[in-house]
């Protein structure tokens, strides 16, 4: 070998490498907490768990105000400049509300999927979690969870699995403490209109009914809700299942879903009904039902308890 080539192939130390110990070798490779300007820290894009200025929020944001935020955030650079909120998304909120200019955060490099499975991962340990909420994040994370198992051949059957044979929904399913099923049943929420959803989120609508529901046209789901609020009711499973069978046939319409939702159900009780066009114009336009239905009750104690103490002064 000529002495040029094997000069070549030696591989020179620099001045740096040669006055670093391994201590600081490692220490440049470990993640750091920084303080980041929330400026600069945007939330995660679809985020699906909402962030309420609530009373627990308020109560976060005095203890950020008193203490400073405990447990850092996660960030990732962005390519562009600036950093994403992965999770801490309420610490954020919180800092806002308390005036703080900075957060402790940790910055670590990540690809998208990974970035959604840590979001979906530390978002799920909260206590109160509404249905849109798990149905959204759980979606998410089966899509970003296929997409790191890999497209499977055309001849496979296992979609998105890991080295191990197993499907990624059973691997969500085992992290997540719920069956298959039940996964694959929260994942159609997504399919719901808005409305609907909300009315499943207000526990308006029940889980199961909603799920039927879920597998109607976008324009049925929009007759289906007309004809909810304009009557004051909402399906029970047996009707959800009865609307689903009919639209799976082609035969469902508007009076269809009207002759369902109005027949009498067993031990029903007699309720109350006004019209909408009355009362509606006395409500912000914004107020959700169970907004208006909890202002109505607040307002109807108040007169009982003036009509009691005038009784009680005569």
């Amino acid at each position: 070998m000529a002495k040029n080539d094997v000069r070549n192939s030696i591989k020179l130390t620099s001045v740096d490498e040669l006055f670093t110990t391994e201590e600081n070798r490692a220490d440049s490779q470990r993640e750091k907490v920084l303080d980041i300007p929330l400026s600069e820290i945007s939330d995660f894009p679809s985020h699906p768990f909402n962030v309420k200025t609530d009373e627990a929020m308020l109560e976060m944001a005095d203890s950020v105000k008193q203490y400073g935020v405990l447990v850092p955030s996660l960030v990732r650079p962005k390519s562009e400049g600036g950093y994403e909120m992965v999770a801490g998304h309420r610490r954020k909120k919180a800092s806002e509300l308390a005036g703080k200019e900075t957060m402790p955060c940790i910055v670590r490099e990540l690809d998208d999927d990974a970035a959604t499975i840590i979001m979906v991962d530390s978002n799920l340990q909260r206590e109160s979690i509404l249905p849109s909420e798990k149905a959204f994040a759980y979606k998410m994370k089966l899509e970003a969870m296929k997409r790191q198992a890999g497209r499977p051949s055309k001849n496979s059957a296992q979609v998105g699995s890991n080295s191990f044979g197993k499907e990624s929904r059973e691997i969500l399913a085992e992290q997540a403490g719920e069956s298959r099923n039940q996964i694959s049943r929260y994942i159609r929420l997504t399919s719901l209109l808005p409305s609907i959803l909300e009315m499943v989120d207000e526990k308006e609508i029940a889980f199961n009914p909603a799920v039927e529901i879920s597998y109607l046209s976008e324009n049925e789901q929009q007759d289906l809700y007309n004809t909810i609020q304009s009557e004051d009711c909402t399906p029970s499973l047996s009707q959800a299942q009865r609307i689903k069978k009919f639209s799976q046939e082609g035969r469902l319409n508007a009076d269809v879903i009207y002759s369902i939702l109005t027949e009498e159900k067993p031990n029903q009780k007699e309720r109350f009904h006004i019209q909408r066009d009355r009362i509606d114009r006395y409500f912000p336009k914004n107020f959700t039902e169970k907004q208006k239905e909890e202002l109505v009750v607040q307002l109807l104690e108040s007169w009982y308890k003036k009509r009691q103490r005038e009784q009680q002064e005569r």
